[in-house]
């Protein structure tokens, strides 16, 4: 019997039970659509980090508490961050002041607060920093203005605020020269941020609100700050930035009180640790393809016993042990492909849907492993079924009732 003769006997078979053939695919196209969903959303996390950190600029360097060892090996990054916080605003005039190819250092003091104006209120991002903020990070003003050096200095109660958090306080209404409230503390509204748009790890940059460094020392009952932002002259001067920034704070700190990174570096350490998680998630989710194909290999048995007489008949008409074999096998990796097949359907609809909440980006080599995945569960938990229907006594089949 042909190979093309198999298959309309394999597909009569699954047509003849499409009840039973839809919940035997359904583990399948569960799996599958998982394992797009997934991978789609850990890919999209990654991109979007390397976005947010190329979007620092090129002449744009890190200085993080603690220490972060590196580990190279392999091409890959990796490394574990202290938790000793000693950055303080000291160190950021030192930069300044000592560092003849360093143009700026800019302060970063973050964390939530609970923002008030009149009967609405709800948890922001609130970040204090210096008036270079905008020139440094690219981050301009669209309406009013930031905050001045005396402002820093008088510890003025002033913010500005980021798109998003505009909108939902204010709706079209201009907000400068409004008061609200940041952890029960009056501030006065003296500027909107341009729209920036989603950061890293899905954080909406525009969800923000900037007030003086000092302010926000006061506000959160810290000296510490978050990070500094090192600005080379120019990227030529990036490398000499580094070396002076690390020099500069080694005389006011142990080497393992802070960390100065490139950009690169941080993408590397950053883009690890996502893709890590990734294939993580995606390990996961293909769980739920095993377990889909044990529910296709106790199906298949089923069959094989349900149609014990029909395979005796058939062996008994001149059947080879082959014939019946791939004809089973064919059953279950038919299964197997076309639930593939609505598992990636609805795993790119999924992550679709996803964009709105999350960072998503389908990649054609998730779709691709897992559809040859899926087909290949069909094939190895259909070769069992297969073999003990080809192996059958005719005579005892035939006596089957």
């Amino acid at each position: 019997m042909d190979i093309l003769e198999s298959f309309r006997l394999a597909l009569g078979g699954l047509a003849a039970n499409k009840m039973r053939s839809a919940l035997t695919m359904l583990g399948v196209i569960i799996g599958v659509s998982a394992v797009i969903l997934l991978v789609s959303i850990g890919s999209g996390v990654k991109a979007d980090i390397s976005r947010e950190i190329m979007g620092l600029g090129s002449n744009v360097t890190m200085v993080l508490p603690g220490k972060i060892e590196m580990h190279p090996g392999a091409g890959q990054t990796g490394g574990s961050l202290g938790l000793v916080n000693k950055l303080a605003l000291d160190h950021v005039e030192a930069l300044k002041r000592e560092g003849a190819h360093i143009k700026e250092a800019l302060p970063i003091l973050s964390s939530a607060a609970s923002m008030r104006y009149t009967n609405l209120s709800r948890t922001v991002d609130v970040v204090g920093t210096a008036p270079e903020y905008p020139a440094v990070r690219n981050f301009p003003v669209a309406e009013g203005r930031f905050f001045s050096a005396g402002e820093v200095g008088g510890l003025r109660r002033v913010c500005v605020l980021g798109q998003t958090v505009a909108e939902d306080f204010f709706g079209d209404s201009n907000p400068v020269g409004e008061r609200i409230s940041l952890s029960d503390q009056k501030f006065t509204v003296i500027g909107v941020m341009t729209e920036k748009g989603g950061g890293a790890m899905g954080i909406n940059l525009d969800d923000q609100v900037f007030v003086p460094v000092t302010v926000a020392q006061n506000l959160f009952g810290t000296e510490n700050l978050s990070l500094i932002f090192v600005e080379a002259a120019s990227q030529a001067d990036v490398d000499l930035a580094m070396v002076e920034a690390k020099r500069i704070l080694a005389r006011r700190l142990d080497e393992n009180d802070f960390t100065v990174l490139a950009q690169e570096e941080l993408l590397g350490i950053l883009q690890t640790v996502v893709g890590t998680l990734t294939l993580m998630l995606g390990g996961i989710a293909s769980i739920s393809l095993l377990v889909g194909g044990i529910g296709i290999m106790n199906i298949m048995l089923v069959s094989v016993t349900e149609r014990t007489r029909e395979i005796g008949i058939r062996k008994a008409v001149g059947a080879k042990t082959y014939d019946i074999s791939i004809q089973f096998v064919i059953e279950a990796t038919t299964l197997s492909v076309i639930g593939g097949t609505v598992g990636i359907i609805l795993g790119a609809l999924g992550s679709l849907v996803a964009r709105s909440f999350l960072p998503s980006q389908i990649t054609a080599w998730s779709v691709v492993l897992a559809f040859f995945f899926a087909a290949g569960v069909g094939i190895f938990f259909g070769v069992y079924p297969a073999y003990k229907a080809s192996h059958l006594d005719p005579i005892e089949a035939l006596r089957y009732e």
